[in-house]
């Protein structure tokens, strides 16, 4: 190959590289990008619908009602569903969220070694069945600010038998409260 080849062929690759480069240039442009103003897309989402038609199917069936038929076995099916993020061994410790073990009858934001966000350590109280129950339904709803991102569990019966599995976690289990001894009037719950 004598230097006349060489030259033809560094030739044809400036050649393209800047018949691109001119190419890029013209089109930017012909066709001016513009930057959104806001960066993505707004979900809207009208809660008022939302907590509305969640009011009914809470009442509809009291949870000290299905503690009864609560079953342990599917409630460890469903806490599948919380295996990516929370351990269920004894002394396991924490994951992406704390350790679940024994969580029935525990203060809440309490799992040693867990960093809580602040809104669960304000939260206060202790996870009975019922708050558990409550929480489950929609965790950002029932602690606004929360670092939990799940969606919660809208099968009343799912939560029960989670509830149920979560409480057999634990070396003196507690019996869940039943419909007999559940209150005539609903709790009230802080508003949203």
């Amino acid at each position: 190959m004598d230097s006349f080849e060489l030259n033809k062929i560094a030739g044809a690759v400036l050649g393209t590289l800047t018949l691109t480069l001119g190419l890029g240039i013209v089109s930017e442009i012909l066709f001016a990008p513009q930057a959104p103003a806001k960066p993505g897309f707004d979900i809207v989402v009208n809660e008022g619908a939302s907590g509305a038609a969640e009011a009914p199917k809470a009442a509809a069936v009291p949870i000290e009602q299905l503690f009864a038929t609560a079953s342990v076995e599917k409630g460890a099916n469903v806490a599948k569903k919380c295996a990516a993020c929370h351990n269920f061994a004894e002394g396991a410790g924490a994951k992406v969220g704390p350790d679940l073990y024994a969580v029935v009858g525990r203060a809440v934001a309490s799992a040693p070694g867990f960093a809580y966000s602040a809104a669960m350590k304000a939260k206060g109280g202790e996870w009975t069945p019922q708050a558990l129950n409550h929480f489950l339904i929609n965790p950002k709803a029932d602690i606004p600010g929360t670092a939990m991102a799940f969606a919660g569990i809208a099968k009343e019966t799912e939560r029960a038998d989670l509830i149920a599995y979560l409480n057999s976690l634990s070396h003196d289990p507690k019996p869940l409260p039943t419909a007999a001894a559940a209150p005539a009037t609903p709790p009230e719950t802080k508003a949203n």
